[in-house]
């Protein structure tokens, strides 16, 4: 058995659904998760390894984006 991710404009998920329903054992997953858990691993690794001084506050990360995506 094989797993398919398929990512499609909603216009055409209900006509995709109706496809796919009656294929035997065919699961369909409804859930929304947009991130992939080894992005999440390895976030959690990220902030569990940062030093204090790897951090800045809000104000100066808002500056810095604003430095440099207003111009």
């Amino acid at each position: 058995m094989r797993q398919v991710t398929v990512t499609i404009p909603d216009e055409y998920y209900e006509n995709l659904i109706q496809f796919l329903k009656p294929i035997p054992d065919t699961i369909i997953d409804n859930s929304q998760e947009e991130y992939n858990k080894s992005i999440e691993k390895m976030v959690l690794e990220r902030i569990k390894n940062a030093k204090p001084e790897d951090y800045i506050s809000w104000e100066e990360s808002k500056k810095r984006l604003d430095a440099k995506w207003l111009k």
